[in-house]
């Protein structure tokens, strides 16, 4: 199979207009006059993404949420979405469609169109284009991190993690643990403020450690990260321990959907937010632990292969 990083350097060999950002962005930025409109586009895949007996109304909730994350990541404020949807099971499809109904109430967007195709295999795919548009020029990118800059992380890292594998145990009531993987939260209002300020954002969906060595990448440089810094919830830390073990998983497992990005050292941050590290020269990403440098794990988040 091929590897989702090798399929997409081969798309860049031929994805060459400006809008598409070399296809090193969470999403398209397209000029429009004094505007920009962003567009992103991301699926969900039965047994990859979500369990063939998971609630239908959550996969609803986290199909719309990670798309809308990634237009947090820009600043961008939502339109609309359309839906590619795999008919099946009569009740499951209903129960989706009411999810989704809640879903989009809640983050105020609207439903414009999208396709619908049968299933003729046992497992489904759902697919979701979410539009936005920026709140502020230039819009921000994962390429503009500068040396000195401070790296910073919103929220907690490592709820979806317990929540998962909880649910994975057998444990259906997990409280919030639960809902951090089933349903999780699309920081839209903190993209709006980040984005006048900022020097590179991203979303951290595929785990800190891969999402910060994409931002250095595109950024072409380096990024060094304090593990003991990393933003840990009570929860997680009762269910698995304050250790550097613990932190590792945190920091690359995935499913966060908090926002990472850069800032100048002078720069306030306007809203909560924690310092876990700074940009270097180089390139690539050096870790430590209470000051000092630790080897990266063998694998620094999730990746399609």
């Amino acid at each position: 199979m091929t590897s989702e990083s090798s399929f997409i350097n081969l798309l860049r060999g031929f994805a060459t207009d400006p809008a598409a950002r070399g296809l090193l962005d969470d999403a398209a930025v397209i000029d429009i006059g004094d505007a920009a409109l962003i567009i992103t586009h991301d699926m969900m895949t039965e047994g990859v993404h979500f369990r063939s007996n998971a609630n239908p109304a959550d996969v609803a909730w986290k199909l719309l949420a990670t798309n809308l994350s990634d237009l947090a990541a820009k600043g961008a404020a939502p339109i609309g979405v359309l839906l590619g949807f795999m008919l099946g099971d009569d009740a499951w499809d209903r129960a989706f469609a009411a999810g989704l109904e809640k879903a989009l109430a809640h983050y105020k967007v609207a439903l414009l169109g999208g396709d619908t195709v049968a299933n003729r295999g046992d497992k489904r795919a759902f697919g979701l284009t979410a539009l936005g548009m920026a709140t502020h020029r230039p819009v921000p990118s994962r390429s503009g991190a500068q040396i000195d800059d401070i790296l910073y992380v919103t929220g907690t890292l490592g709820d979806a993690l317990a929540g998962f594998e909880l649910i994975d145990a057998g444990f259906d009531e997990v409280g919030s643990l639960a809902n951090a993987f089933n349903r999780p939260v699309a920081r839209v209002a903190d993209g709006h403020a980040l984005a006048p300020i900022v020097t590179a954002m991203m979303d951290v969906s595929d785990g800190l450690l891969l999402d910060a060595e994409r931002l250095a990448s595109a950024s072409g440089v380096g990024i060094e990260i304090d593990l003991a810094c990393v933003p840990l919830s009570p929860l997680y830390i009762n269910y698995r321990t304050d250790s550097l073990e613990s932190r590792m998983q945190a920091a690359s497992w995935g499913d966060d959907y908090q926002l990472l990005f850069t800032a100048s050292p002078e720069t306030a941050v306007p809203l909560a937010a924690t310092a876990i590290g700074h940009v270097v020269s180089g390139g690539g990403l050096a870790l430590k632990h209470d000051g000092n440098p630790i080897k990266l794990p063998p694998t620094l988040g999730y990746q399609h292969h």
